[in-house]
């Protein structure tokens, strides 16, 4: 029945789509701006420390602008185009099943002010589009670090060094698929996986939407 009462409100106030502000489709990204998203060429983008990164697109547009919307201005919604053009990427890479899911984690100082973590929502959303399993309590961060983008590379590994902490109970885990939204240098891939392996965990494949234009 709230389901009904939403769709309802939706039909009547006409929802807009938030890169093209039309309404014919009343959702948050119309068909027409969804399709204008580009994908990287298929394949393995780089290695860290013998971890396949894939990627699947460029940091621009459409695409930039997703990523932004859900990050900092809370549009929620946007997860699920997010998580689906990752996972129409992924079926072009394996169709399989048996992965772990591990969205990057947030502090729980940076997740409390911006009330939500991005990456958990895309995980989420990627999980029931594949059928993966989702794990959001497998590693942490506990500290609390500046933001990336600001950042040099050698300032990147030094703001991400012991970064993350494993949870003791979950080191038994399969195959790790780790998301995130962008690969720059690829160093919270880095310190991830350092932890990870550090743990016992050795089957760790990465995953992030996008990565700057060159």
């Amino acid at each position: 029945m709230k389901t009904f009462f939403i769709n309802l409100l939706d039909w009547i106030y006409k929802k807009k789509c938030y890169f093209c502000r039309q309404s014919r489709e009343s959702v948050k990204m119309c068909s027409k701006c969804y399709d204008s998203l580009e994908f990287l060429s298929y394949g393995k983008r780089l290695a860290i420390d013998g971890v396949s990164v894939y990627v699947a697109g460029v940091y621009e547009k459409n695409l930039q602008k997703l990523i932004r919307g859900l990050k900092y201005h809370n549009q929620r919604d946007l997860a699920f185009y997010q998580a689906k053009f990752m996972w129409e990427y992924w079926q072009n890479i394996t169709d399989k099943k048996d992965f772990v899911v591990v969205p990057v984690p947030l502090h729980k100082e940076r997740q409390y002010k911006r009330h939500y973590n991005h990456m958990e929502l895309v995980a989420e959303e990627f999980c029931r589009l594949s059928g993966n399993t989702l794990n959001t309590k497998l590693i942490t961060r506990v500290k609390n670090t500046k933001p990336q983008y600001k950042l040099t590379p050698s300032e990147r590994a030094e703001n991400l060094h012991n970064a993350f902490k494993v949870d003791e109970n979950g080191s038994n885990c399969d195959k790790i698929l780790i998301l995130d939204d962008i690969c720059t240098t690829g160093s919270t891939f880095t310190e991830m996986i350092k932890t990870l392996k550090a743990a016992g965990i050795t089957d760790i494949t990465c995953f992030a939407t996008t990565t700057p234009k060159l």
